[in-house]
């Protein structure tokens, strides 16, 4: 195919972002509506920056069903960052926290909540090479802990929870991989933070939701930049801009489209098509446990291993990249965020078939 087309792109992040979005930035690119310049050549301060963030807030409240009690911070550090400023704010030295552990990031997350005071494993799936959402009934959950901790869903290993764990206690989630991919029952929360490079816009912001009574309680003397009360009080230090900036397009597309209820029709839609083609012969064999098949990561494998450098191979030549599993596990990993379309996964499809009837 020519350098210049545009392919099928199923990264798992940095993602496919939203076509109109990237259309609309190159138009902007350089002169921002009266600005007379680029958006990344001005002050954070401006009055059109700061338009940008508040319109960005305004469409995350509207999808999210949210009010003014909710903080959204725009921060920077990824959600690798947000593994320890969690801990550090809201596990002082008289609270526990329960972390489920279900995939390197969340093993990642707990580890440096461990750092900081009383984390401790409420269960894990790591001894079945993380593939599978624990079955709650075998959870060590302590009624005294503070919050609850998980990982909604693993883009390493393609598992998701596909209801929000029920403790008596608040939730802290890294949404990372599918914030805003469908709805969210905010009450059961105290904090959501999420990566933007997955179905928000590019890397290099990460947005963090906190309720402002959860907020409340978090430790006293912080560190300035690691204090989420700094950051929920004023616009602190200078943001990623143009990270932001299509960040406020991709939720505005989002609302265009239908909001998150019309994204957990697509999504459903695209990951039914992927796994009927996995499951319909023994050729392929999906890597996660079928109750905890992810929506937005698929990971699957050839019956024949050997196969699967040449599948990548010629699927890349053919216009569907990023299929590379992640580099720990090997295999094939198909990432369907929003911005992936129906016809992406149909082109998916049809070369898999095409493979399997050359090869199986």
């Amino acid at each position: 195919m020519s350098a210049s087309e545009r392919t099928h792109n199923f990264s798992a992040g940095p993602s496919a972002l939203p076509l109109p979005v990237l259309q609309e930035a190159r138009e902007e690119m350089l002169v921002y509506r009266d600005l007379g310049a680029s958006i990344m050549e001005v002050s954070h301060r401006s009055r059109q920056y700061l338009d940008i963030e508040a319109g960005a807030r305004r469409s995350m409240r509207e999808l999210l069903g949210i009010g003014d009690d909710w903080h959204i911070l725009f921060l920077q550090g990824g959600a690798s960052l947000q593994f320890y400023q969690v801990a550090l704010n809201f596990l002082g030295a008289e609270k526990k926290a329960g972390y489920l552990v279900t995939g390197q990031w969340a093993e990642n997350a707990f580890v440096e909540a461990a750092r900081v005071g009383q984390a401790y494993q409420v269960a894990s799936s790591k001894a079945s090479s993380f593939d599978r959402i624990p079955d709650p009934e075998t959870w060590q959950w302590q009624p005294d802990s503070a919050w609850l901790h998980y990982t909604s869903n693993n883009t390493i290993y393609g598992t998701q929870f596909h209801s929000e764990p029920m403790v008596n206690a608040p939730l802290v989630c890294d949404a990372s991989s599918d914030f805003l991919s469908r709805p969210i029952d905010m009450a059961r929360y105290g904090l959501i933070y999420a990566g933007a490079q997955k179905n928000l816009g590019p890397a290099g912001v990460t947005i963090v939701l906190i309720h402002r009574d959860f907020l409340a309680t978090r430790s006293p003397g912080l560190p300035t930049m690691l204090d989420y009360g700094t950051h929920a009080k004023d616009l602190f230090n200078t943001p990623p801009v143009f990270a932001i900036y299509l960040v406020e397009k991709v939720l505005r597309h989002l609302l265009a489209s239908g909001g998150v209820n019309s994204a957990l029709q697509r999504n459903t839609g695209k990951a039914q098509s992927l796994y009927a083609e996995i499951d319909r012969t023994g050729f392929w064999r999906g890597t996660a446990q079928t109750g905890s098949r992810s929506a937005m990561n698929v990971c699957y494998r050839i019956h024949n291993p050997a196969l699967e450098d040449a599948f990548i191979r010629e699927a890349e030549a053919n216009g569907l990249t990023g299929l590379k599993g992640y580099r720990t596990v090997g295999g094939m990993r198909a990432s369907l965020y929003n911005a992936v379309t129906q016809e992406s996964v149909d082109a998916l499809v049809g070369f898999m078939r095409d493979f399997e009837a050359r090869f199986g």
